[in-house]
């Protein structure tokens, strides 16, 4: 079964690593979401500035495109991606099944993270105006909450638990309609 996880959330709530390490334990196609964004978006919140809607469309659009063409491949990606509004989720799942994954912690432990990073474009200064932006899943969208208290590792191991279960329904549900 092909699957598509968007891994979500703040910055410097672990996307990237959670996403390399879900995509070494079960052979997913990886995506660093930062990587679909124009080089006006990237110096635009390096100087601080946070992005506009307008400024994400293209950016959300190239992703799901990308895993469409995945997709098409018979490839399962997984994705870093804030995706912090349903409005972009819902363009990130456009023609394609997405399981999204959101990683949750406070603002104070994600703030002391995003202190020790080094060589990334984004500042801290912006952290405030992503949590204010945040749109927690809805329950009618395909996703879990997943805390990012504990170590890299413990958060991986959940996240891939949320595919197991997810793999498992869908695949249920899957049998259940060919009979």
């Amino acid at each position: 079964m092909v699957v598509h996880v968007v891994i979500m959330g703040v910055a410097g709530c672990g996307k990237t690593t959670t996403g390399e390490a879900v995509s070494n334990r079960l052979g997913f196609v990886m995506a660093e979401g930062d990587d679909f964004h124009s080089q006006a978006n990237i110096e635009k919140m390096s100087r601080g500035i946070p992005l506009t809607d307008e400024d994400r469309w293209p950016w959300l659009r190239a992703i799901n495109r990308w895993m469409i063409r995945c997709d098409t491949q018979g490839k399962s990606t997984v994705v870093s991606c804030s995706a912090l509004k349903r409005a972009y989720r819902d363009i990130l799942r456009n023609d394609v099944p997405v399981l999204f994954v959101h990683l949750s912690g406070s603002l104070q432990l994600i703030a002391d993270r995003l202190a020790k990073r080094t060589g990334h474009y984004m500042p801290a200064s912006l952290l405030p105006s992503q949590f204010a932006d945040l749109e927690p899943l809805e329950a009618d969208e395909t996703g879990s909450t997943v805390s990012i208290d504990g170590t890299a590792d413990e958060v991986a191991d959940h996240v891939v638990d949320v595919i197991d279960e997810y793999r498992r329904v869908s695949e249920g549900t899957d049998a259940d309609r060919k009979h």
